[in-house]
């Protein structure tokens, strides 16, 4: 299957190697990738802003970039929730509204495509090690997306995946209220974290690095022993 891929500013700015995984593991469950280098945003920043007219310009040159009778995969519910649903607020009565309906229904966060599109459970990864999966707030109420990623990490060789508690609580992150509400948003980001290292795990894995970002700057600021990956770096290992 020929797909396309979209990467989102997160890692594409500051964890590279996790889009070159996100590819491996795509190939190794069959697919073909292509992906444009031009593409940047999907438009969430300035739309979560109350900039719909800078939204709706990023979201254009998106829906011109993809082509939208391939599936679409990207590795960030948070990009995946914001063509499926805020889309609709931006294009719905515009010269796009056919385009962006069949893009919707064609876009998928990497877990969800895999289990739901692909029918793979099991990548053949390979990873030691005690970790939590940390569900997000976009992936959850979004998308929809909870037992997908649960399916493949638990297919992973050596590694041992662990409940915690207060599991759909917010991170903290959420984009602008980070930057709006920061101590509000490090007391979430450290509660969570209480939460994570009463199981004992070495590895907090999710699918938006943004989240995971936001938790590894608390991590280091206090040095602790915990390590945050996103799923595809996971999925990634002894394939």
């Amino acid at each position: 299957m020929k797909i396309d891929l979209f990467i989102p500013c997160f890692i594409d700015q500051f964890r590279p190697q996790t889009g070159f995984n996100i590819v491996k593991v795509l190939e190794k469950a069959g697919c073909k990738v292509n992906y444009n280098t031009e593409q940047t945003c999907c438009g969430l920043p300035a739309f979560n802003a109350g900039h719909w007219d800078e939204a709706f310009e990023v979201g254009e040159k998106l829906l011109k970039e993809i082509t939208p009778d391939r599936n679409l995969v990207c590795a960030s519910s948070a990009c995946v929730g914001m063509i499926r649903n805020s889309y609709d607020l931006l294009f719905q009565n515009s010269s796009y509204h056919n385009r962006f309906r069949q893009l919707q229904q064609k876009t998928f966060e990497l877990s969800e495509f895999l289990v739901d599109v692909m029918k793979v459970e099991n990548v053949g990864s390979k990873m030691s090690g005690k970790a939590v999966y940390m569900d997000t707030c976009t992936a959850l109420n979004d998308c929809k997306i909870k037992q997908q990623p649960r399916t493949l990490l638990k297919n992973v060789e050596g590694l041992e995946l662990i409940d915690f508690e207060k599991q759909d609580e917010c991170c903290g992150f959420g984009g602008n209220f980070s930057l709006n509400n920061p101590e509000l948003s490090v007391h979430l980001g450290n509660k969570k974290i209480e939460y994570i290292q009463a199981t004992n795990a070495a590895y907090i894995i999710s699918t938006d690095f943004s989240c995971l970002m936001h938790l590894e700057a608390i991590i280091n600021k206090r040095n602790l022993n915990l390590t945050v990956l996103h799923i595809a770096d996971v999925l990634a290992e002894g394939i």
